[in-house]
């Protein structure tokens, strides 16, 4: 197996794994399977779309005191798969805390995403750029509102700080990194419980990363733009 697609299994089944034995070790938590669509665009060339696969876990690892409150710690991941070879593999891991006042919650998070770059075909050339790993701090904000609090907004955003580029296994020509100029991600839903234990939402994300115009950028085709819609279900145990 190839270094970059063995990579990218590992973490695949790490995440699984996590999201299996949560039931087993927290006190609460969900887990949801969204489809939809994702539209990319790299540089100058046209947009290209695709089915996407979006399944997103989380748990408390511990709760507040009933007594002292405080926020509770938690802990999630993420895996983003789309349907062709044209779009970007993602897979992240993350722990924070998440302050709740009533009907509101606020959640910082320190996250860790790997993001294995699809490949380019310009001019009759191939680019293999290079994956990335980044340190992310998203901020999430949820309401809940409606007979018996059952529906639900979130948004959600963060900077994106500069990445750690490692060499795809395809690349035959190591070119120095780019330099990021500037980039962040931005992700809101909406969403409503059916009980105690299902729920339905939907979500639209975007996410734009540019960089300088250098060697490592050639013909802008690391300037990423990004948007995903998809719904999905979920379960809350």
């Amino acid at each position: 197996m190839k270094p970059g697609k063995a990579d990218g299994v590992r973490t695949y089944l790490f995440l699984l794994f996590l999201l299996a034995t949560v039931p087993a070790y927290c006190q609460r938590g969900t887990l949801d399977l969204n489809v939809g669509q994702v539209s990319d665009k790299f540089g100058d060339l046209a947009p290209v779309t695709s089915a996407v696969l979006d399944v997103n876990g989380q748990f408390t690892v511990i709760k507040p005191s009933p007594k002292n409150g405080g926020p509770s710690i938690v802990a999630g991941g993420e895996i983003r798969v789309p349907s062709d070879a044209g779009h970007a593999k993602e897979f992240a891991v993350y722990g924070g805390l998440v302050f709740a006042v009533h009907n509101l919650s606020i959640g910082v998070d320190a996250e860790v995403r790997k993001i294995l770059m699809p490949t380019a075909f310009v001019d009759g050339q191939v680019l293999n750029r290079d994956n990335m790993e980044l340190f992310e701090l998203p901020l999430t904000i949820k309401y809940k509102f409606g007979p018996g609090k059952r529906a639900f907004v979130e948004a959600k955003g963060e900077p994106e700080f500069t990445p750690r580029f490692k060499a795809s296994p395809l690349s035959r020509v190591l070119l120095p990194n780019p330099n990021l100029d500037h980039g962040y991600a931005l992700r809101g839903s909406v969403g409503y419980n059916f009980g105690a234990h299902w729920y339905a939402k939907g979500t639209y994300e975007t996410r734009y990363f540019k960089f300088a115009e250098n060697v490592g950028n050639p013909s802008s085709l690391y300037n990423w733009k990004s948007n995903m819609i998809t719904g999905g279900v979920g379960v809350r145990f």
